[in-house]
């Protein structure tokens, strides 16, 4: 997330204090990703060092106000006109958890995935409500019809975020179950050759049917929003 660039566009719209921009920004984006004053200062303090922004006097209220410089307009365009770089993807705890719970000691990967599928089933759902108040809001229109329409976009990002989490488990699950087969075939023929089976590895940590619960959790998962 870059909060640098996301205090530049708010700064765009004319100078702001620290907490002000804070308030601004989790109310743009519904505090999805809540901001602490000291980390916007510390932004803040960067963007200055950078030449991006200067201090602009005072407000009534005695905060230091911060304002926008030609340089940091620059980087704002730049950074609306080219892509989001994902050859660097951030770290996904789902993705190194799921890594790690295959053939640890004592974890069923299975539970793991269980127990997340149903988490992010009830995510999507509550991102789903939100939607639909999002919606009333834009709707409706006033005066914060600005912050509404974007958080209906960030909140739509989240669905299909979550959708695409849930597809991914299914998919997980059924590749260990593939696996598992594969390994508990190519023990049966080793079996009957007289010979030790191949060593199961990853394979043996997906041993065993998928539990009914898991499919039925599954069923109409990627058509909810």
């Amino acid at each position: 997330m870059s909060i640098r660039h996301g205090l530049l566009a708010l700064l765009e719209r004319g100078p702001r204090y620290g907490s002000q921009l804070r308030t601004e920004f989790e109310s743009r984006t519904g505090s999805t990703w809540p901001l602490n004053v000291g980390q916007v200062y510390t932004t803040l303090n960067r963007l200055e060092r950078d030449g991006m922004v200067v201090q602009d006097g005072e407000d009534e209220a005695g905060h230091a106000l911060y304002a926008i410089t030609d340089h940091g307009r620059g980087e704002l365009r730049s950074w609306f006109e080219n892509p989001v770089d994902r050859t660097s993807p951030a770290r996904d705890e789902l993705a190194i958890k799921l890594a790690m719970a295959v053939g640890a000691s004592g974890v069923d990967i299975r539970d793991v995935i269980q127990s997340q599928r149903r988490h992010t089933v009830k995510a999507m759902q509550d991102y789903t409500r939100l939607k639909a108040q999002a919606i009333t809001a834009v709707e409706r229109g006033g005066a914060q019809e600005r912050d509404d329409v974007a958080w209906l976009l960030v909140l739509e990002q989240l669905i299909f975020q979550t959708e695409a989490e849930a597809r991914w488990l299914d998919h997980c699950e059924a590749r260990l179950i593939r696996l598992s087969a594969a390994a508990a075939a190519a023990a049966a023929r080793g079996d009957a050759a007289g010979s030790p089976g191949p060593a199961g590895g990853a394979a043996d940590a997906a041993a065993g049917p998928a539990t009914g619960a898991a499919a039925a959790q599954r069923t109409g998962t990627a058509r909810r929003r």
